[in-house]
């Protein structure tokens, strides 16, 4: 019996803050070496020996961000589509009724794609040990022993009972207060990494035995999901009407089935700045940086940046985040209340919260590089073979100059090439598109001119993606 990854990517990412944004989080970016964490997962579950073709469940937002990320590892999947986010329980739900359509009896590992691992054959491995108990109807969950008390985790009690490593669980939690945490510690509690392995029948049975309209509801929208490109969209209405509720609580705490495999393949769930510190490579005096930084007469420090060089003389113990568009300081310590500084920025400054200055979109990607109350300047990139919908704008007018590649630009009944070092100018409220046909990246600057310049005056008529 081989396994169905299901690879929960929908999250939002707050707690990495100003380099996790609603529009990129964590789960997309490179927090150490040249791949995403969602890529390393996928990379983990490849093996064909072992496991089925992949399921990734995320949301409409992402769903381009998957599948170009997917196509930079050389990877196919399923990837399934939440219209509304309905937490992890009817999401590891609907992935699991979409596997038993695919095999009624389908075993299922769910996880999340925001996730470290270090030894990737040890977790291979753990899958490997639990596959039987899965298959015989438990809901295997793997454990790490804690480092020390944290309410930042679940814990699980194990049973002193075990067969093959798999142990049954006698107690399930959520985070507990710190004095707890001490006490579950002592008790021989393991922490809760959240993955799961199940057959898909066993899950869908436990859940419904505790909610089951939310389980009628998520198979209907499994059952009158719609193909949309290459993805696969669960029913909004159904969808919509099952409880949001945490997969923890919809079934963990309450089932008699739930066994757990105490693993040690260097596991972190990276839930924040120092968690990052941690897990990277430091000098001497206990530095860490990813990008351009110096240290003086400091120790302990964690630097993350996109280009600006950053300095630091005489000080422990902090975190440096600077982006383009935004700095964090904080004490190492004071990373972990990075969800109440996001909740205060999205009423004080939302955007830095949602977006990066570089926005990605399916055909490329653009970056505002100056504005003002009536121009604002873009660098536009365009991948080979890619297209922008044709649209057109009440507010502004643009004027497109080609750096690099040739664009194929159509103004109302008008169609042109551009090559470098040309430009077209698209008067306000006319009809416009930019192709890429060549075989190299596009690259252009825009200059818009005009009395509103938000993305949202955008009159979508044709869309290669389905936005209109």
């Amino acid at each position: 019996m081989r396994i169905f990854p299901l690879i929960m990517c929908g999250g939002a990412g707050t707690r990495l803050w100003p380099a996790s944004r609603e529009g990129r989080p964590k789960q997309f970016l490179a927090l150490f070496g040249n791949r995403s964490t969602f890529q390393n997962t996928m990379l983990r579950v490849s093996d064909p020996e072992l496991f089925e073709r992949p399921i990734v469940i995320t949301n409409l937002a992402y769903r381009f961000l998957v599948r170009e990320q997917l196509a930079e590892i050389g990877l196919d999947a399923d990837i399934l589509l939440e219209p509304v986010k309905r937490d992890s329980g009817p999401a590891i739900a609907a992935g699991a009724a979409f596997a038993a359509r695919r095999n009624p009896e389908a075993v299922v590992v769910a996880l999340a794609a925001d996730h470290v691992v270090d030894d990737d054959s040890a977790f291979v491995a753990a899958c490997r040990q639990g596959l039987g108990a899965a298959e015989a109807g438990r809901i295997v969950t793997f454990g790490v022993r804690p480092e020390g008390p944290s309410v930042e985790y679940g814990y699980i009690k194990p049973s002193p009972e075990q067969q093959n490593g798999v142990m049954p669980v006698e107690r399930f939690v959520e985070k507990p207060d710190l004095e707890t945490a001490k006490r579950y510690v002592s008790d021989g509690y393991l922490w809760n990494t959240g993955n799961f392995m199940f057959r898909a029948a066993t899950l869908l049975d436990e859940y419904r035995a505790v909610d089951a309209d939310s389980i009628e509801n998520v198979e209907a929208a499994v059952a009158k999901a719609t193909e949309d490109l290459d993805f696969c969209v669960l029913d909004r209405a159904s969808f919509d009407a099952a409880k949001p509720i945490s997969i923890d609580y919809a079934v963990m705490e309450t089932t008699s089935r739930a066994s757990v495999i105490a693993v040690s393949y260097g596991w972190s769930d990276v839930g924040s700045w120092l968690a990052i510190w941690q897990l990277s490579d430091k000098d001497s005096d206990g530095n860490t940086a990813r990008g351009n930084a110096v240290f003086e007469d400091s120790h302990n420090c964690n630097v993350w940046t996109d280009k600006a060089l950053i300095a630091l003389q005489g000080v422990d113990d902090l975190v440096v985040v600077a982006t383009q568009d935004a700095i964090l300081v904080s004490r190492q310590n004071g990373s972990n209340s990075m969800k109440t500084l996001v909740g205060h920025l999205k009423t004080v400054a939302p955007n830095v919260t949602e977006d990066h200055i570089l926005v990605h979109r399916p055909w490329g990607s653009y970056q505002s590089l100056d504005k003002g109350d009536r121009h604002q300047v873009k660098r536009i990139v365009v991948k080979p073979g890619e297209r922008l919908s044709l649209q057109k704008h009440h507010h502004r007018s643009e004027h497109w100059i080609v750096v690099r590649g040739t664009a194929q630009v159509t103004v109302d009944d008008l169609v042109k090439t551009i090559h470098e070092n040309e430009s077209i100018y698209i008067p306000i409220g006319a009809t416009h598109r930019l192709d890429n046909p060549g075989k190299i990246t596009l690259e252009l600057i825009e200059v818009q001119t005009g009395s509103y310049l938000g993305e949202d005056d955008i009159i979508r008529f044709d869309d290669d993606y389905r936005r209109t």
